[in-house]
């Protein structure tokens, strides 16, 4: 059973994600033929991630009262909605609105999923099983980086987000017939340790919470704009871009498995600290390498540095969640997500302004400064419920 749910709550995360990575991967056809500056596209590139920040502690609480099951069936139902509303829009407003409101409803899965696999999962195997959870993401991602391309030079816009209408369609299904919310003791009706707010005179998840809205800038700085400085500045076709482009999300998503059993060995904090490091030194290479215009090593470059730059979200969630405890978990989750995506819906028109500022190999540099920022608001110890 618990790998069931694990497997339904990756399904319906990746759903969500497709749709919210999908205006990243329609750039070039906005930017390059619409005519759209590319600050403007990076504006509707962030809709999304937008509407995610607006949602995320209320889809949190509302797993925390009423369970997992109904809040990612209800995100997804929802989502559907939205992307069909997406793929019948006339104009880039109405575009937006419907790309806004489908970022809403996929905060359901961001906040619901992670807390329904840590209730069906065992400390000790949570970083492995987290690690597959936070797969869905990039391979969300390397979903939409591969079809998307194609379905928008056949089908423009519409075709392309027809693809989040069919996913998030089934796995609405899918999730209303298969998910079983986890087993937990009945809340306690007076004030009680377990239901102790971890948030009252404590700053551990505070710091984590700044901590992985600066990781998470380089993750959706290369996943926006990867593919069309592939196209414009290497001179690669979209087709080709974006199968590198889906090819490194895909290895980072296996990544997040190792990371995930790294964690179990030496602990969630610990793994992060060194995943900002890491960091650091991947995007100042890539800054260099995208500035002498080496075409293959910078494109290596580029593919080690999307791993790396999404290698500290199962680590980070898990430890949040852990320290949260099951009564808290949903919205600690949910306002974890909400600071990625805040930093995520600025990074599209923020970095699309900065690169047509002072050009790609700078912006790569500049970039690195926020795993720099990250890496001393890391704890150096990780900590479970403080009242458990």
């Amino acid at each position: 059973m618990p790998w069931i749910q694990l497997a339904l709550a990756v399904g319906a995360q990746l759903a969500g994600s497709v749709f919210v990575a999908t205006p990243a991967f329609l750039i070039p056809l906005l930017h390059g033929e619409r005519g759209l500056t590319l600050a403007e596209a990076g504006v509707l590139a962030g809709a999304p991630n937008l509407g995610l920040v607006l949602t995320l502690v209320a889809w949190g609480a509302m797993a925390d009262r009423f369970g997992e099951r109904l809040t990612i069936t209800a995100g997804l139902v929802l989502g559907c909605a939205a992307a069909v509303g997406a793929w019948q829009a006339e104009g880039y407003g109405w575009l937006g609105v419907f790309l806004l409101l489908g970022g809403m409803a996929a905060g359901s899965a961001s906040s619901a999923s992670g807390r329904l696999v840590v209730g069906w999962f065992a400390r000790d195997r949570r970083g492995l099983a987290m690690g597959i959870r936070q797969m869905a993401q990039p391979l969300g991602v390397t979903v939409a980086a591969l079809a998307v391309p194609p379905l928008a030079t056949a089908g423009g816009v519409g075709g392309a987000v027809l693809l989040s209408v069919g996913l998030t369609g089934a796995f609405a299904i899918a999730c209303a017939l298969g998910i079983r919310d986890p087993h937990r003791p009945a809340r306690p009706t007076g004030p009680a340790p377990a239901t102790a707010n971890p948030y009252v005179g404590r700053g551990f998840l505070w710091r984590i919470h700044a901590a992985s809205v600066l990781l998470v800038v380089p993750q959706f700085a290369l996943s926006t704009f990867g593919l069309v400085w592939l196209v414009a500045e290497l001179g690669w076709s979209p087709l080709a871009a974006g199968a590198l482009v889906g090819g490194a999300q895909f290895a980072g998503a296996l990544g997040r498995i190792a990371v995930g059993v790294w964690s179990d060995r030496i602990g969630r904090v610990r793994a992060l600290r060194r995943i900002a490091l890491a960091g650091i030194v991947v995007l100042v290479a890539l800054a260099g390498l995208a500035g002498l215009q080496w075409a293959a090593p910078a494109a290596i470059a580029f593919v080690v540095a999307t791993c790396v730059s999404v290698a500290d979200n199962g680590p980070a969630f898990t430890s949040v969640a852990e320290y949260a405890g099951p009564a808290w978990s949903g919205r600690a989750l949910g306002l974890q997500n909400t600071g990625q995506f805040v930093a995520a819906a600025l990074v599209g028109p923020g970095i699309g302004a900065l690169i047509g500022l002072v050009g790609y190999p700078l912006a790569f540099a500049l970039i690195a400064l926020t795993p720099a920022a990250a890496w001393p608001l890391i704890p150096a110890h990780d900590r479970d419920h403080p009242e458990s």
